[in-house]
């Protein structure tokens, strides 16, 4: 095993720890999602409600659940330390062990991961603004083109993968 595999194979294990470790506690988090006696979810949030639904639950978040939100979209940012540079790190693992094409395309799809990064820090960075102040502008056409957008590069990406295979 090369040196760059060691380095790599390095960076994935302690990247699976803080993944491993950040989604077990927001998992923990998610029961205490109730606002107005209703139910919400972090997907809903970030990607599947309207403008409108974000608002009510920004603003009938009592201190409890509000708190709760918040330390979740803050081990948030501990997953995404764990996810984004341990996908990089699996990409360029599996560089080392194919050719041709991949080669050229893994080391690509790691440096991806920055946007993709920069494009969750946005989302979560947007949701702590809108629980402090949960009139939310225009600027929500923007946040829903960059959630929808990283989200549906991800898909293509599969699905180029899946054909060329």
């Amino acid at each position: 095993m090369g040196s760059s595999h060691k380095y790599w194979k390095n960076l994935f294990l302690v990247c699976l720890g803080l993944f491993i470790a950040a989604a077990f506690c927001m998992k923990w988090m998610e029961g205490d999602f109730w606002v107005n006696g209703e139910k919400f979810t972090i997907m809903g949030l970030e990607l599947l409600y309207s403008k409108e639904k974000v608002m009510a639950v920004t603003a009938g978040l009592d201190d409890h659940v509000g708190t709760i939100l918040a330390y979740h979209l803050h081990f948030d940012f501990v997953f995404m330390a764990g996810v984004f540079p341990g996908i990089a790190a699996l990409c360029m693992m599996a560089r080392e062990r194919t050719g041709g094409m991949f080669k050229k395309i893994l080391p690509a799809v790691a440096f991806l991961q920055i946007a993709a990064w920069g494009a969750d820090v946005y989302e979560n960075l947007s949701l702590l603004q809108w629980m402090k102040d949960p009139v939310i502008g225009d600027e929500f056409i923007l946040y829903h083109f960059i959630v929808l957008a990283a989200r549906a590069g991800w898909r293509r990406l599969l699905f180029y993968f899946r054909i060329t295979q």
